[in-house]
């Protein structure tokens, strides 16, 4: 079965969607949000990201070419965006997303 067929990326895939529609619905008035508004914007963004790190993990994984293809694209992406060489690949760039978000987190909790 071919990678984007199977219903479970199908279904990873929608939601991811959602959830980007969502952020970017709130972008613009994260200023105006109150705390709570905002912890909910950074989860939100947390549970984007995890979802975004399986699909990517997954895609390493298969040997299907529409995903290896979808793969490589994400990568010249990254590399588009200002991404030095030297990070080996995307999941370096989770990474530090994830530590970026676990320190937004902390900090609107410590307010």
């Amino acid at each position: 079965m071919s990678f984007f067929k199977s219903d479970i990326v199908k279904q990873e895939l929608k939601e991811i969607a959602q959830l980007q529609e969502k952020i970017s619905s709130n972008i613009f008035s994260t200023l105006d949000m109150d705390k709570e508004e905002k912890i909910r914007h950074i989860n939100t963004l947390e549970d984007l990201l995890n979802k975004q790190k399986i699909l990517y993990t997954r895609l390493c994984l298969s040997d299907d070419p529409d995903a290896i293809e979808m793969k490589e694209k994400i990568n010249e992406s990254a590399k588009f965006i200002g991404t030095s060489n030297d990070v080996p690949n995307v999941s370096v760039i989770f990474n530090n997303m994830t530590e970026l978000i676990s320190r937004l987190k902390k900090q609107l909790q410590d307010e």
